[in-house]
């Protein structure tokens, strides 16, 4: 599977369809408002990214392809913002101004869960011939430069029927697959498209009836639908349980696996981002859906609306781990460029945590709440058996990464073998340093790199050598 995933890197994707800017506020709730029976969130961190279909743009960019977005956004602050991402990121682009605003979604965070979502946009948006033909003839300049298409639709205005069926016929013309991310009813609109790919919901919609979350409901509804608008295929998303792919005289359920859902903002721009990538690489339709469902359970793991990257995904197919949260030192640059481009606040703390207990979690939980990414640095066996004796760990390295990253308060954890983590916590620089309440400050390693030093006071009666010392006396 790591020779074909190798093998989507560079793949160039079209993608057509509304973007939109994803703004987050992100801050500290102590207290209700005397105004209104609502939270007052003390705001420390605000940031932006490319949402909707530019958010697809970044999950490919994020895997290592070239995107090559055709969209409309506003001539206006929040469109030159988006702009100069697209510059940032080399994101190939023809985007055109309209008289309507920039598609913006604020979101409001407050310890860590959103408060309140702002949208700020212009209902039944419909496109005037001339905006129309800007995007068919750039559509036109784009086909023969790429390798597959995505429809990325959020019933904003870009994707109506004339765009539609236009770029559907012409990239057959071509050979050039298209998939579908849908938005409402009219799938006529979407009328001989490669692939689509609803959620049940969507299903259900276009169905005119509840389709149930079973095997049998959704293959009976998809087939239908199939034949109804002459689709090669369906890729029906089902929350906990997973994916399930429908083709003529052919269906697939793909089971999810258990993770600690933080967020599942933009995830279906992941699951579309990935399969289009496998599907230009050549990748058989049942390994791309495999890695588009491992994808997909990386991201919603984060907050916000964050991408896909190339690195996570394969760390994840190497190792099963969860969700990524598992990366070696060798990754962990990248890792906290990514973060920072993302304008993330990122805490660093470290230990050895070889049985994990109250006073862990606790610890973590706090030191989480200290920023918006929680990274933590692990002794090795062979740093333990150092510092702690000959006897430890208890536990080796691997089932104490993997117990660590199963916490939703922790976002990565990295395995140290040096007696200290200086090196590590010299490439994160983080925002916030964390260490335990039995730490003076000016002997904390690794201070001078941090923008800030805190310590936390442990839970009283917790700790690994007392649980230890415990057991050894009832084998006594």
């Amino acid at each position: 599977m790591n020779a074909e995933l190798n093998s989507i890197k560079g793949k160039r994707v079209l993608v057509i369809g509304d973007i939109m800017l994803d703004t987050y506020h992100i801050g500290d709730v102590k207290r209700i408002s005397p105004e209104a029976p609502v939270p007052i969130v003390r705001i420390n961190r605000t940031y932006s990214v490319l949402g909707g279909a530019a958010n697809v743009a970044r999950n490919l960019l994020g895997l290592g392809c070239s995107p090559y977005v055709i969209s409309l956004l506003g001539n206006d602050h929040n469109g030159e913002i988006m702009q100069q991402m697209f510059s940032e990121l080399s994101i190939k682009n023809e985007v055109f101004c309209t008289k309507h605003p920039t598609i913006t979604k604020t979101r409001i965070i407050g310890n860590n869960q959103q408060v309140v979502r702002l949208d700020f946009e212009t209902e039944n948006e419909c496109l005037d011939e001339e905006t129309e033909q800007k995007l068919l003839n750039a559509v036109q300049r784009a086909l023969p430069e790429i390798d597959i298409v995505v429809i990325s639709d959020y019933g904003k205005g870009v994707c109506n029927d004339v765009i539609c069926q236009h770029v559907i016929a012409a990239s057959a013309r071509q050979g050039k697959q298209v998939i579908i991310d849908p938005k409402g009813t009219n799938w006529e609109k979407y009328r001989s498209a490669t692939i689509i790919t609803p959620n049940l919901k969507e299903l259900s919609a276009v169905s005119g009836v509840e389709v149930k979350n079973e095997d049998e409901a959704i293959h009976h509804a998809a087939d239908k639908i199939l034949k109804g608008y002459n689709l090669t295929s369906l890729l029906v998303t089902r929350s906990e349980k997973g994916m399930s792919y429908i083709a003529p005289e052919t269906f697939q359920d793909i089971p999810t696996e258990a993770k600690e859902v933080y967020d599942v903002s933009g995830a279906g721009d992941t699951v579309v981002a990935t399969l289009a990538a496998a599907l230009a690489a050549g990748i058989p339709i049942a390994d791309a859906i495999y890695l588009a469902n491992k994808a997909a359970g990386i991201v919603v793991g984060k907050m916000g609306t964050s991408p896909i990257l190339f690195k996570e995904l394969q760390a994840e197919l190497q190792t099963g781990r969860p969700a990524g949260k598992l990366i070696p030192v060798s990754q962990l640059a990248d890792t906290v460029r990514q973060l920072r481009a993302q304008e993330r606040k990122i805490v660093f703390t470290n230990g050895c945590f070889d049985i994990l207990h109250k006073g862990h979690v606790t610890y973590l939980e706090k030191a989480k709440r200290m920023g918006d990414i929680l990274i933590v640095g692990l002794n090795s066996d062979a740093s333990t058996k150092r510092l702690k004796g000959e006897s430890r760990p208890i536990n080796d390295e691997d089932a104490r990464s993997t117990v660590l990253a199963a916490l939703q308060s922790v976002d990565y954890v990295v395995i140290f073998t040096e007696d200290t983590p200086l090196n590590i916590i010299k490439t994160v620089a983080p925002d916030v340093l964390v260490k335990g309440g039995d730490y003076a400050i000016e002997n904390i390693v690794g201070r001078e790199y941090a923008k800030e030093t805190i310590t936390i006071p442990f839970v009283d009666g917790f700790s690994t050598t007392k649980t230890i010392s415990a057991i050894s006396q009832e084998k006594q």
